[in-house]
């Protein structure tokens, strides 16, 4: 990075994200994120602006910690989280903030999500240099199937309200997205010329993985996420019964997470309906931690998705482990993964037939596993998050430069 005017870079700069121990969507993200910042010489201290939850206090980083003020200044589904994050900016006098965020971040209440989503306008209308790394884009998600709406009008309503809460966004200085047709779409329908590529980066520089199926007692498949919207594994745990049927008797299911917040005891339901079944674990949430060991351990991961929005997170960790996957033949899904160079063996979504013969191939071909393992690791590993966090730095250093 180059340091020859230290004094345009920002050097006090505010993350507002969803943070662990908090279970919010983009935590993991975010932890990430704040930890490469905080390493950044160029940096003198990050403001960590992070959801006040009943999970306990934000989780210490691995390093340079001291470098980071944690501020539990807002909540999900609160009203008064534009009110507290703009209160809580203004009193840390940050030079920038970048603030990660989908169109969930801040509740899956209409209202109090909506007004979430108006901080990125405030903030950039009271002068301080604001940045957006967005993670999905409200016309890409099918709103009743997301769980935003229980009807087709709704769904029309909501839609609407996406496009004008996605003006708001844009009105921050840079709204920065890893899918370059997301820029595209957003440039083409909203004229938005702050919409910038900006890559997703890999969590960790992680030593090079083993690829294939593990040599462990039995081979494990995996589905990570928050369920119960969109994402279900009713399809997966049917599915599972078919392989087993075939004669994949050394099998075992894991389905890691929580539930969406969208669907409180959607897991519980599912975890009912497979008392019959031995081998198949419900992890719970999973700490940051054990993340790298639960991935490492499976054979393939499934992503037993009925629609999707946008980019997965999901796929990104699963690919940093060298883990091949099967995936939703969802046109929009499908187009974005392979952009970001992402290979999975195909289903046809909410078809448990044709999700478990996706799985066999996998399991029955160590090779095709492998190549699909290497060419995930390739695509979630080839540009760090150390470099995302300099290319962010130079563009508000530019920002800075301008005001």
């Amino acid at each position: 990075m180059n340091h020859s005017q230290p004094s345009l870079y920002p050097r006090r700069i505010g993350v507002i994200t969803a943070f662990p121990p908090g279970r919010n969507s983009l935590n993991e993200f975010g932890y990430h994120f704040v930890n490469h910042l905080a390493a950044n010489d160029a940096v003198d201290s990050v403001v960590l602006f992070a959801d006040e939850t009943d999970a306990g206090d934000p989780k210490r980083l691995p390093a340079n910690n001291e470098k980071v003020e944690p501020v539990k200044s807002w909540t999900f589904n609160s009203v008064t989280n534009p009110f507290r994050l703009v209160r809580a900016v203004r009193n840390a006098k940050v030079d920038a903030v970048i603030i990660n965020l989908q169109f969930a971040t801040f509740g899956d209440s209409k209202v109090a999500g909506g007004l979430g989503l108006l901080v990125p306008a405030i903030l950039t209308k009271l002068g301080i240099p604001t940045a957006v790394v967005l993670h999905n884009l409200a016309d890409n998600v099918d709103m009743q199937d997301a769980g935003f709406a229980d009807s087709k009008l709704m769904a029309k309503a909501m839609s609407s309200a996406g496009r004008a809460l996605t003006k708001a966004i844009l009105a921050a200085d840079y709204v920065a997205l890893t899918i370059p047709r997301y820029v595209e779409f957003l440039r083409d329908s909203y004229s938005a010329d702050n919409a910038i590529l900006a890559p997703h980066g890999s969590f960790e520089e992680i030593t090079e993985p083993s690829f294939g199926i593990p040599d462990e007692k039995s081979r494990k498949i995996l589905a990570f996420g928050k369920w119960g919207t969109y994402k279900t594994v009713d399809v997966l745990v049917e599915s599972f019964r078919q392989l087993l049927d075939r004669g994949y008797d050394d099998l075992e299911l894991v389905i890691a997470g929580t539930d969406s917040p969208n669907s409180p005891g959607y897991l519980a339901g599912v975890a009912e309906g497979c008392q019959d079944l031995s081998n198949v674990v419900f992890t719970g949430y999973v700490a940051e931690e054990d993340v790298e060991q639960l991935f490492s351990s499976a054979a393939v991961t499934a992503f037993p998705y009925t629609s999707t929005t946008g980019s997965s997170g999901v796929l990104h960790q699963a690919g940093s482990y060298g883990r091949s996957a099967v995936l939703p033949a969802i046109g929009d899904f499908v187009e974005v993964i392979e952009e970001e160079g992402f290979v999975g063996q195909y289903f046809e979504p909410g078809d448990a037939s044709s999700l478990a013969d996706a799985i066999s191939k996998l399991l029955d071909d160590e090779g095709l596993n492998a190549e699909h393992g290497r060419r995930n690791y390739a695509a979630a590993t080839g540009i760090p998050m150390a470099e995302v966090v300099d290319w962010h730095l130079i563009h508000l250093a530019d920002l800075i430069r301008g005001k």
